[in-house]
């Protein structure tokens, strides 16, 4: 959810203002995903590299997620939206930490969709995390060396239960994962967007989902 502060510059606004927006893109992605049959929406919230941007603005965004949590949960509930929440909670406060628990809580019953808020999320930190678990119960025994798969790895990271995501939608220009699902998106589709995250409306997720629809799926495979 790339460019809210872009957005918000563009317009002689504070960057706050275009994160503000930005969760108004989130209500008509949760809507079009519901719509649309998508079972898992993946969001990229807040990385553990945001936490260099200036205090005012972190501060404002966490006061944002707090405040979302209690504007947006009827709504999930309503729509049969399941949020949770991947990423290190060992850096947030204890006001931020009951909100996520809040928002998880009010919202296990959902079965239309599930909502993963990737919050204080990064893919290399996971690995990281993954391969000293599994390190770990290597030396205890638990595992042998010849042992560890693929799928192994699966079931150590933050995303394990959730299947690989199929497409990956990049806003704002920019042409990079910038630490997103690493692991998980080997086959994943790409699709970039010149759309700031504000701008991109119930239509502009549409074209993604249209682009995906005509893309060739081989897998590293030979098309029978």
């Amino acid at each position: 959810m790339d460019g809210n502060g872009r957005w918000a510059k563009q317009r002689g606004k504070e960057r706050v203002e275009g994160h503000i927006e930005g969760v108004q893109r989130l209500r008509d992605a949760i809507k079009g995903a519901a719509r649309l049959g998508v079972r898992y929406l993946t969001v990229y919230a807040f990385s553990t590299e945001n936490w260099g941007r200036p205090e005012a603005e972190v501060n404002a965004i966490m006061e944002l997620f707090c405040k979302s949590v209690i504007n947006e949960s009827p709504e999930l509930q309503k729509q049969g939206v399941r949020v949770q929440v991947m990423g290190d909670r060992a850096g947030f406060s204890e006001k931020v930490l009951a909100y996520i628990e809040r928002i998880e809580s009010e919202t296990a019953a959902g079965e239309r969709l599930t909502l993963v808020l990737a919050f204080n999320y990064s893919a290399r930190s996971e690995m990281v995390a993954a391969v000293r678990r599994i390190a770990s119960e290597v030396a205890e025994g638990r595992y042998g060396v010849e042992d560890i798969t693929a799928q192994t790895i699966s079931d150590n990271l933050l995303s394990a239960g959730i299947p690989d995501p199929d497409l990956m939608i990049r806003t704002s220009g920019e042409c990079r994962l910038s630490n997103f699902l690493l692991w998980q998106s080997a086959y994943t589709e790409l699709y970039f967007t010149e759309v700031l995250w504000p701008d991109f409306t119930e239509e502009e997720f549409e074209r993604a989902i249209e682009s995906y629809a005509n893309r060739d799926r081989r897998f590293g495979l030979v098309k029978k």
